[in-house]
């Protein structure tokens, strides 16, 4: 009988375990975001959080404190899978399963390393934003320490991808074109959208030119290579899909557009910021409105695919309420999370700033309900895979690409 944990079996997709809890965490920022006010500055920080902590009414007291809280637990979730993964990983890298996976197609796993490197980065700025007294009153110094870590992720992401890319296109017949019937080949896609999401903060807060032209630059360069990258790998995966059907165990990645979406729209609603406080260039709120809206019409279109298919493959049934346990189940995670995200923006930067509904009406609300609905259904399924995955168990663990 088997009593090792499922994730005692390795694979970087456990990375994914770390960036679905960064996510969350953002998911409650967002109820700072967009009920504290924060005048004169794009995001709200620890002083009006208190302010509006000692002013307002039960309602906002309780949104802030179950904010503060979800923040606090999980940043500390992300830091602890991340730590966790950089260890099994170097021990992974010693093994003779490493080798193998660096000559196939689930070489690409590899980018869900810096992928959740990133995430933090971006975590850690939210806890610092909440919880450290004072800390805006030195971010413009913070600004070229931050853009340097998430240039040092893009270049390990861009290394990975030149390795896989290099052995590939070299050397035919070295990538399974029959293992291609997913969206798994769009991970390192993923990677440099949330690499340019984070270079792109500066952008939208710092009131020095310089820096926010270095994050409009840098920012732009990482995202139009992960556009690029994601276009290849889609159209080529749909063809092999419609080959050899949907692999099973990644059948999750067929949503991964869907985080894709709300990490490229947040980074181009930095990005106009920037530009209209900085360089004068404006966008009016209806057209941020419609932009928005198209964003999230991909994400409903993608979702309905991925639950048809994940439904057809009973993969609920299998791997989220069965006993049979898949890394790329963490790939859930992220599709949720980030549908509640953008919902938010949706609501606020565009529906309520084009002046369609009224803040805090009944239809404010109903929107509302929808983001919160995904994100502590998000909530439940972090925790339900953690105990699948790290808890003792007698279930062996399902190899995923």
């Amino acid at each position: 009988m088997q009593t090792n944990r499922p994730a005692d079996n390795y694979s970087p997709l456990y990375f994914l375990a770390s960036v679905g809890a960064g996510g969350l965490s953002v998911t409650f920022f967002m109820y700072l975001m967009f009920w504290v006010p924060h005048p004169g500055r794009p995001v709200p920080i620890f002083e009006d959080i208190m302010a509006a902590f000692s002013t307002g009414g039960a309602p906002l007291k309780t949104a802030i404190i179950i904010a503060m809280a979800g923040i606090a637990v999980f940043a500390f979730i992300n830091l602890q899978k991340l730590f966790w993964n950089i260890s099994a990983f170097n021990r992974f890298r010693k093994t003779e399963g490493y080798q193998k996976l660096r000559n196939s197609n689930a070489e690409t796993t590899l980018l869900a390393y810096p992928l959740a490197l990133a995430m933090s980065v971006n975590g850690l700025f939210i806890v610092g934003l909440v919880f450290v007294p004072g800390l805006w009153s030195i971010v413009e110094i913070l600004f070229p320490f931050a853009m340097a870590a998430f240039l040092a992720i893009g270049i390990f992401a861009l290394s990975i991808i030149g390795d896989f890319l290099g052995r590939v296109l070299t050397k035919g017949g070295l990538f399974d074109v029959t293992a291609h019937n997913s969206f798994a080949q769009m991970l390192p896609t993923f990677a440099l959208a949330m690499v340019a999401v984070g270079l792109d903060a500066p952008a939208a807060m710092s009131t020095n030119a310089l820096v926010v032209g270095v994050a409009l630059i840098g920012s732009t360069f990482f995202s139009t290579v992960a556009i690029i990258y994601a276009a290849v790998a889609l159209f080529t995966a749909f063809n092999s899909m419609l080959h050899y059907g949907t692999a099973k165990e990644s059948a999750p990645t067929l949503m991964i557009l869907i985080p894709l979406m709300t990490i490229l729209g947040i980074m181009f609603l930095r990005q106009d910021h920037g530009m209209h406080t900085t360089f004068e260039s404006h966008t009016s709120a209806a057209e941020t409105m419609i932009f928005l809206a198209r964003l999230v019409s991909v994400q409903v279109m993608f979702l309905g695919l991925g639950l048809v298919v994940l439904k057809r493959e009973e993969y609920f049934k299998d791997f989220v309420f069965g006993s049979k346990t898949s890394p790329g189940s963490y790939a859930l995670v992220c599709p949720g999370v980030a549908i509640s995200v953008l919902t938010q923006f949706f609501l606020h930067k565009g529906l309520v700033a084009a002046g369609i509904v009224d803040k805090f009406s009944v239809a404010y609300w109903v929107v509302i309900a929808i983001a919160l609905a995904f994100q502590w259904s998000m909530v439940w399924l972090v925790f339900r895979l953690n105990r699948q995955h790290f808890g003792r168990t007698t279930a062996a663990a399902v190899p995923a690409e």
